[in-house]
């Protein structure tokens, strides 16, 4: 469906965008985002941990939901599109602006684009820090094989490491899932690693 976008607009006409539109959009302070199209990489990424989530998952009624499940953030108000959420607890959604809204994600996923990255490390993470359920987040990149991942260990205090190996193995105790990175970049082809220009010779 073709849009007409405007320069601004209220959140009663960003949910009529959002009902009548085939792309997702995210709305702050008056603007529309486009979250819809992403690299090959981004997608196998996606399906990738999606498909290593629910093997250990599925059996244990825990849910996982993929990019199109809005996640409601107090501080962001109306709501945001991750790009993974999972949780075992019976999930819980709202009506906002006449669509379903998750309020109860225990983890949520974002993997990073260049574009996207400094806001996915920082004011998005510091906006999904208000969801009360929320215990771990993870960043993950494209280009080569490298994984932040935040746990929450108390009201405002937030645990971090890096994996930058494929070997490397990443554990999610909000939801007790262990798995390597290799499951998480099967068939990713990574970019050439090039020297930064002082360091080129």
């Amino acid at each position: 469906m073709s849009v007409q976008l405007k320069n601004q607009y209220t959140l009663e006409e960003y949910f009529e965008l959002e009902r009548t539109s085939e792309e997702r959009w995210e709305y702050s302070n008056g603007e529309v985002f486009c979250m819809s199209g992403v690299s090959r990489n981004h997608g196998e990424i996606e399906t990738n941990l999606i498909s290593t989530l629910n093997v250990q998952l599925r059996q244990r009624g825990c849910r996982v939901y993929p990019a199109n499940i809005r996640v409601k953030v107090p501080v962001a108000p109306p709501y945001r599109y991750p790009d993974l959420t999972a949780l075992c607890d019976d999930p819980v959604f709202e009506q906002i602006g006449g669509v379903d809204t998750l309020t109860n994600p225990t983890v949520i996923v974002e993997v990073l684009s260049p574009s996207t990255e400094a806001y996915d490390r920082g004011d998005k993470f510091t906006n999904y820090k208000s969801i009360p359920s929320l215990r771990e987040y993870l960043l993950v990149a494209q280009h080569r094989p490298h994984v932040t991942h935040y746990v929450r260990e108390g009201t405002e205090q937030w645990k971090y490491e890096e994996l930058n190996e494929l070997s490397s193995e990443l554990v999610l105790p909000s939801i007790d899932c262990v798995f390597a990175l290799s499951e998480v970049y099967l068939n990713i082809e990574f970019e050439p690693w090039t020297h930064p220009p002082s360091e080129q010779r």
